[in-house]
């Protein structure tokens, strides 16, 4: 072998170990990067291949659809948009957060600052239920670390009109009050999930499959009748404006079935806006406020006595001289009306009638006829906050009281129970449980009084609405109206106030075929004028009106030529 192949062979054996060197360098590197990389930046591969992975994300449901008896909306949940970063992978650095900032109404240094603190979490609100519009322009400056997640936001169409009744919800969208809260279960809402893939900026690039459907709440329709609601609430507000009064309510009820038609509460305040929901417009009083009934329940007293069979409608009754002592209480009447029949007593709403009526009748008889048509007991309506009432047993020496519940001092009730007790007089003795929710069919009727006493003491409050009458304000031109005021001193402290009134009116139209019963009451009212005929009847008589030519019910009472001319 001669010394130029020896030579050449040397050659391309280094050249083969300097190659195979290299190779192991180079294996080492890449070794030693990985075990780097495993090691020191653990985390931020882990990020990275998470934002490039599959994501199980949720898919936002609506809450049920709230809507009046005729199917007009009055809580809906409307598409909106959230707003959340992630401050961990949020880049402070980038160009579009100043324009971030003006979109959030803010400044990039508050925004910086404010991810800046909170730099070691991975969610943080930016701002909830914004508009789809402003959720888009947000998605188009494509901020790392910026997300932008759909959801619903509840909006009430009819605002403070059946704020009441209807409620509101959360920013989370659960029940805080009414309807709102006492069905949360039946109207909430389950989000689904679904997965996808998402890139490095957290944005969805494809759907892989639902892993759970969404949920949808269930759907209420109310037995309100939004037109009536509408009417109700205009004359209650105008009303306790005029009067300067504390507050007031207004139901209206169907007397066939029960349903509640229209209930409306003063002050009110519109749910839309939180700035707005204080305490003392928050609570529905035509269901939690109590207070004594007074003359509106003289009705009761004289059904109780025509049923005993002593008395009819033209039995004559002795209130002279005006006046009667009754242990150290001397009960009196407006005038010394003398002697009077059953019906006058109604008429003149007399106390020393009805306390005459309710001695000679046996003992318990006027508070069992009280508690069977509702008063003093829940309705069992299933609104949150419902108040029971008060309606105390009494014995025999127990005479003031017996005379002071004859004409509605010593018990308490809700406009609502006042109400339901009507429906029996309105119906012919029988009563319908009150509903809030529309009924297929009248709920299971309970017969309290035959029929005929009804049918007497129905016709006998329509005397009430005549000339010589307490309430001849609450007549609506064209329909019979039967029904009673009442007056009563508010509850102090230290007793009754001598110039604080609860004025109110409870009645029913047409009498020839009753349709609707209603009660008003008027908190407080300022001025001359508190008597339930002149504070309560004249809202009556605006609410039932307008009620009954929408419901287009037609007059039972029209003058003889307008009679005729109906008859062509």
């Amino acid at each position: 072998m001669s010394a130029n192949s020896s030579d050449a062979a040397v050659a391309r054996g280094w050249r083969l170990w300097l190659v195979l060197i290299l190779l192991l360098l180079v294996a080492g590197g890449i070794t030693a990067r990985m075990l780097f990389l495993y090691i020191e930046e653990q985390e931020f591969l882990q990020t990275q291949g998470d934002a490039r992975t599959l994501r199980t994300i949720q898919v936002p449901a609506h809450r049920g659809i709230i809507t009046d008896r005729n199917g007009e909306p009055l809580a809906v949940s409307a598409p909106v948009a959230t707003i959340w970063a992630d401050p961990k992978l949020t880049d402070l650095q980038h160009d579009s957060l100043s324009k971030l900032a003006v979109l959030l109404k803010t400044n990039k240094k508050q925004l910086t600052a404010k991810l800046a603190e909170n730099r070691s979490r991975r969610f943080m609100y930016l701002q909830r239920q914004v508009t789809p519009e402003l959720a888009e322009k947000v998605r188009a400056l494509r901020v790392p670390g910026i997300h932008v997640d759909r959801e619903y936001k509840r909006y009430y169409p009819a605002a403070e009109v059946t704020t009441h009744l209807v409620g509101f919800t959360n920013l989370d969208g659960k029940g805080q009050e009414g309807l709102e809260l006492s069905y949360e279960d039946w109207l909430k809402s389950e989000a689904g999930k679904q997965l996808v893939m998402k890139d490095r900026l957290g944005r969805t690039i494809k759907h892989i499959r639902e892993v759970q459907p969404a949920q949808h709440g269930n759907d209420i329709q109310l037995s309100i009748d939004l037109r009536l609601q509408y009417l109700a609430y205009r004359e209650l507000k105008a009303a306790v404006q005029s009067h300067k009064a504390d507050g007031g309510s207004l139901v209206m009820l169907d007397a066939a079935t029960g349903e509640v038609l229209a209930m409306v509460n003063q002050p009110s305040y519109n749910p839309n806006d939180p700035r707005q929901r204080i305490s003392t417009a928050l609570r529905n009083r035509a269901l939690t406020d109590t207070f004594e009934p007074g003359s509106t329940v003289k009705p009761m007293t004289v059904a109780a006595a025509l049923m005993s069979g002593k008395y009819t409608p033209e039995t004559m009754v002795d209130t002279s001289p005006g006046y009667m002592r009754v242990k150290r209480k001397t009960i009196r009447d407006h005038r010394n009306y003398g002697e009077i029949d059953v019906s006058t007593i109604i008429t003149k709403s007399s106390n020393v009638g009805v306390t005459k009526l309710s001695f000679s009748l046996p003992e318990g008889s006027v508070r069992n006829l009280y508690h069977n048509l509702g008063l003093g007991q829940a309705t069992g309506i299933g609104f949150p906050g419902e108040s029971t009432g008060y309606l105390p047993y009494l014995n025999e020496r127990q005479k003031v009281e017996r005379a002071t519940l004859s004409y509605g001092y010593g018990l308490s009730v809700t406009p609502l129970q006042l109400a339901q007790s009507y429906l029996a007089l309105a119906n012919d003795g029988v009563v319908n449980p009150v509903s809030l929710i529309k009924q297929d069919e009248p709920g299971k009727a309970v017969r309290v009084m035959p029929a005929q006493v009804a049918v007497d003491v129905r016709e006998m409050m329509e005397t009430v609405i005549s000339v010589k009458g307490t309430g001849r304000r609450a007549a609506v031109p064209g329909y019979r109206v039967a029904g009673k005021t009442g007056t009563v001193h508010k509850v102090g402290n230290a007793g009754y106030l001598d110039d604080q009134y609860i004025s109110t009116f409870a009645g029913i139209a047409p009498v020839s075929n009753p349709r609707l019963v209603t009660v008003v009451m008027i908190d407080n009212p300022k001025g001359q004028e508190y008597y339930g005929g002149e504070v309560a009847a004249p809202v009556f008589s605006r609410a039932v009106g307008g009620a009954l030519r929408l419901m287009n019910i037609p007059p039972d009472n029209l003058p003889e030529a307008d009679k005729q001319i109906a008859k062509r």
